[in-house]
């Protein structure tokens, strides 16, 4: 069953064209990542998913309701937590909990097995204001008030950003457990590691949905051998690579470069000699699989 269905999405903000006729589609149960750059699009479809906006163009679907004519039926159903921190600051951990639980009709005791393994994280600080927790348990607390009303979908918008590598792999934890309770999960980020947590991702980029599938799918679609080059200095290496062979494209990744052209079989010790000539200093010259990254940038510079 689907669970988010957009099609054809269009949304402009005055000569700014955010949404340049998005499709996608969630089935129920599915954790979906949106996976894009800031300035992507990503919250502007979010926030029409949620009924917060409302698209130009085009239709949107939300448990089979849509966004423009059901969305209040779409507001009690859905979870939802922005990018920025909006609950409220001067209520406590517990007293934000128990406000959002009143809005929906519901109390914490209804639904507390649903968020008790975040919950008993935040316990010993339920006395504490909002404004003064941590920014992972912030985050926390915002997915107990987006969860309280067990909500059919969870809309997430870029719930890490900002948020410590261990609070982050935790709070992936957590949305993968939501699969057997039946939620379906989106969830956005700029961070094309997380992109590998997801069942299924669409890579967008300037309003555009460049690729939509499993993670597994679109890295195993990468059209090229792939090389991981560490050298120095880094800009000349660059600058030699994007000169060498037919159609070369060359992208820092970390400490190393990844490199390749349109042969089917470059030779990682052709490369490495290249370079050498070029008065260059190579480390190494390796054959490397290709990673979500390697496959939005692939994609962003052949669009």
């Amino acid at each position: 069953m689907t669970a988010i269905r957009a099609e054809n999405i269009v949304r402009n903000y005055g000569a700014v064209q955010a949404l340049k006729g998005v499709s996608l589609s969630a089935e129920k149960g599915e954790l979906f990542g949106l996976i894009g750059p800031d300035g992507a699009g990503k919250t502007t479809l979010i926030r029409i998913l949620v009924t917060l906006l409302k698209p130009d163009s085009g239709s949107a679907f939300v448990s089979g309701y849509d966004v423009v004519k059901e969305f209040r039926v779409i507001r009690n159903i859905t979870g939802y937590m922005p990018g920025r921190f909006s609950l409220y600051q001067d209520l406590t951990v517990e007293e934000n909990l128990q406000f959002f639980a009143t809005i929906f009709n519901t109390t914490i005791k209804e639904n507390y097995a649903l968020i008790k393994d975040i919950y008993i994280q935040l316990e010993p600080f339920k006395d504490r204001r909002a404004g003064k927790l941590s920014g992972g348990m912030k985050q926390k607390l915002a997915l107990c008030c987006a969860l309280i009303h067990r909500p059919e979908v969870l809309i997430l918008d870029e719930p890490t950003t900002g948020v410590d590598a261990v609070s982050r792999r935790e709070f992936w934890e957590l949305l993968k457990s939501y699969k057997k309770e039946g939620i379906t999960t989106i969830v956005s980020t700029p961070y094309m590691d997380e992109a590998g947590l997801c069942e299924r991702v669409a890579l967008i980029q300037e309003g555009c949905i460049l690729d939509t599938d499993t993670p597994q799918a679109i890295t195993g679609r990468f059209p090229r051998p792939l090389f991981r080059i560490r050298a120095k200095p880094v800009t000349a290496v660059l600058e030699a690579l994007r000169s060498f062979g037919n159609d070369p494209l060359a992208w820092i990744f970390g400490q190393d470069i990844h490199f390749c052209n349109d042969h089917l079989s470059p030779e990682a010790d052709a490369i490495h000699q290249y370079l050498v000539n070029k008065g260059l200093q190579v480390e190494s010259c390796t054959p490397v699989k290709a990673g979500i990254e390697d496959c939005f940038l692939w994609m962003m510079k052949k669009s």
